[in-house]
């Protein structure tokens, strides 16, 4: 009896000394951070982040021609919140997809390169930690990343431009108070879909070893989603990809504000980085690391990593399709109308006061549109350049149709519209009016609207 206790209380003794010794996540994640922080890539990143898009956005203010094919980039001149979004757009197709490569891409796969599985496991006696450790620690270096691309821009527009009020999409003014909550919503909104790209990097980092596709795996599945994004598919399709999380916070610039599509979108980019975390973290507890020749998880990348996302995709479109009753492109005739006159009310507004002439309200002014696409000779929604519009209104103590002016609307896939001006040139032409913030082009020539692809109705 004696003799039993004593073997058995040396064991016991040895296990609980066992663990007690694995490493807690706190200094797992310091320990990974670390690691992280002292890659002079990483470092170059975070100082281009906190700097470049500053620069940029004060040169661009300076500059005599702006990008007005950017979402709010014909606005820089007259605000500097223009300048966070139109880096925004530029940072959701191309600069968020590849920090997250660079960062989550490679935390795994870069321990595969260099051969250190064993060292790191001796010291910390748990893969689920590492896991946890590595996870934290590339999402720390993302969030300061995204912190550095958002702050940056800010400051830098504000400080070139001025703190004036923003145009919105649909032509209302935006106080500056407004607008810096606005934009602190739009880049927190992108937020989730850079989650969802960063989780699929951890995926492809661990699923894929040190073979380069790992790293390829976020910027080529953001690409696929760009790409989905331009085809003429059906709002519940566009919904349901992570991706469109990246164009709908265009909605928060509408008043109303158009809350449904981004909501939505968000909600589907968490679910997929959510998805994509676990199955990173279960083919990494379930992998060989006994096996220094170890180069990904082969058929099981695809049983685990492909397929659950797929059967994702398949699951949210359903349920998008069920919640929401728009299933077509959602772009029709009567939304367009109702955009477009909404927007030439309000900018209409605006000019009236650059031109220094009597004040007069929306309800005045009884703004209505008749758009036609294709002339006629084709179906009456969708996208497309070949929508052309005739935007009719009164003035005070009118009650016949005081003026018209015609446009030709260009209309993307996800609802954003450039309408350009095409005459009467007094009202829609192209000429220069005087601002608080120097001389302007015409409000009413050029600008951009929103429709709304979910029926409200």
């Amino acid at each position: 009896m004696t003799t039993t206790s004593a073997t058995t209380a040396p064991a016991a003794t040895v296990a609980e000394a066992a663990v007690a010794r694995r490493v807690p996540v706190s200094r797992g994640y310091r320990f990974e951070l670390v690691k992280l922080v002292s890659q002079w890539r990483i470092r170059l990143l975070v100082l281009a982040c906190w700097i470049a898009p500053g620069l940029f956005v004060a040169g661009v203010g300076q500059q005599s021609t702006l990008p007005a094919d950017t979402l709010f980039g014909r606005w820089m001149h007259a605000t500097g919140w223009a300048g966070p979004l139109v880096m925004l757009g530029f940072a959701g197709t191309w600069a968020l997809p590849l920090l997250t490569s660079v960062v989550a891409g490679d935390v795994f796969a870069a321990e595969d390169r260099l051969g250190t599985w064993r060292h790191l496991l001796v010291a910390v006696r748990s893969p689920a930690r590492i896991f946890v450790a590595k996870s934290l620690a590339s999402l720390s270096v993302i969030l300061l990343l995204v912190a550095g691309l958002a702050a940056s821009s800010t400051l830098g527009g504000l400080a070139s431009v001025g703190d004036q009020p923003l145009v919105g999409l649909d032509g209302h003014l935006l106080s500056p108070g407004d607008a810096a909550g606005r934009v602190l919503l739009a880049w927190l909104a992108a937020l989730a879909p850079t989650l969802s790209l960063a989780a699929i990097g951890l995926l492809g980092s661990v699923a894929l070893g040190r073979s380069p596709m790992g790293l390829l795996l976020p910027p080529v599945v953001a690409l696929a989603m760009s790409v989905a994004q331009m085809l003429p598919l059906p709002v519940a399709v566009r919904l349901a990809l992570p991706g469109y999380a990246f164009v709908s916070w265009n909605g928060l610039f509408t008043s109303p504000a158009q809350l449904a599509p981004l909501l939505i979108a968000v909600a589907v980019s968490l679910a997929w980085a959510v998805l994509a975390t676990v199955l990173a973290y279960a083919l990494f507890v379930r992998r060989d690391f006994t096996n220094p020749a170890y180069d990904g998880s082969g058929r099981r990348a695809l049983t685990l990593g492909v397929l659950p996302l797929a059967a994702l995709t398949a699951f949210t479109v359903g349920a998008v399709a069920v919640a929401t009753p728009s299933t077509g492109s959602g772009i029709k005739q009567d939304k367009v109308q109702k955009s477009l006159a909404t927007v030439f009310g309000h900018l209409y507004r605006l000019q009236t006061e650059q031109l220094h002439r009597p004040a007069v309200t929306e309800a005045q002014l009884k703004a209505v549109a008749a758009c036609t696409k294709s002339d006629g000779r084709s179906a009456q929604e969708g996208a497309g350049n070949d929508w052309r519009c005739v935007v009719s209104w009164h003035l005070p103590g009118v009650t016949a149709v005081t003026g018209t002016a015609v446009y030709q609307l260009d209309i993307t896939s996800d609802g954003r519209f450039v309408a350009d001006g095409d005459g009467p040139k007094e009202v829609n032409g192209y000429f220069l009016v005087r601002t608080s913030t120097g001389d302007a082009p015409n409000p009413l020539w050029q600008f951009d609207g929103n429709v709304d692809l979910l029926d409200t109705h």
